[in-house]
Parts: C-alpha cells; structure tokens; sequence
C-alpha cells in the first residue's frame, strides 16, 4: 500500500496539526475508518468518540458539521441555527471541491476554502476525539476542546 502520508490531502491536515499543536500526530490504520463504526473498531474506542465530519450545503454556501459517530446530524436543527430553509448534504463532487477530501476522509481541518463549522455538543461527553486525516486510513486524536479551537467551530445542539 502507497504511503498516505505522502498523500496530498494527508499532508494539508499533517501541516495544520503541527502548525497548531505539534503534539497532534497523523495516526495511519490498517483499516479502514471510512466509517465511525470502522473507525472505531480500529482504534479500539467507543463509536461516539469518533468525529464524523458531514458537509451540507445551505443555498450557496456550505456548512461542515463535526458529530458524533453514534448520532446522526438533524437537518432540521441545523435550519434552525443558520436560519435557512433549505439545508441538504453535499455531493461527493462539491465535498472535493470545497474541502479538498473525498468522502470517508473529510478532515474537520486543512480546507481548500474556508467553511463555516458547527460541532456537535454531546461530542463534549469526551475528552478525546478521533477525527479523519485526509483519507479513509488516517486519523489524528484530539481533545474536544482543543477541536473547537482549532476548528474555530461553533458548539451547537446539531443531533
């Protein structure tokens, strides 16, 4: 298997890990963590500590969600705080073209544009949180705190 931290996407979220916290590391699996539960089996954690990072699209805009794998994001709670009638997910083509990762591999971090960012409360029931890296393979370990300001994200009610 190639090398993913030689993987373009994986090196953005690789630079912006060192450049916030150096302590932060890209962590690559044998398995895939393209899903929460995957994701979760690999790193041997509970579902609900794994950050599911869901992109959707409002009109002309895009907002990026970070849940908690073992709860899924309402559409119409999300309405309610951007004030926006309709909010739907974003396609796997506007996902690579806004955040620069394919799906499965969405990191909360190292965008190709700026997106607004809600992050999903109860993923404060732990102290640390495993988010993707770039690639359904690559993870990095965070605390909550420590996502919410890195990500510059808002704490919302979004489950």
């Amino acid at each position: 298997m190639e090398n993913l931290l030689d993987k373009e996407s994986v090196k953005r979220v690789v630079k912006a890990l060192k450049d916030f916290d150096s302590n932060l590391k890209v962590q690559v699996l044998d398995s895939s963590a393209r899903t929460a539960v995957d994701a979760a089996a690999s790193l041997k954690c509970e579902v609900g500590a794994i950050v599911k990072s869901l992109l959707l699209r409002a009109d002309d805009n895009f907002i990026l969600c970070l849940v908690s794998g073992d709860k899924r994001c309402s559409l119409n709670k999300i309405k309610k705080i951007i004030n926006k009638k309709d909010v739907s997910m974003a396609n796997a083509d506007q996902v690579k073209s806004q955040t620069g990762f394919s799906i499965g591999g969405v990191s909360p971090v190292a965008h190709l544009k700026k997106i607004e960012i809600l992050i999903d409360s109860s993923l404060s029931r732990y102290e640390n949180v495993y988010a993707a890296a770039g690639h359904p393979n690559s993870i990095f370990k965070i605390t909550f705190k420590q996502l919410i300001k890195f990500t510059e994200g808002k704490e919302e009610d979004i489950v």
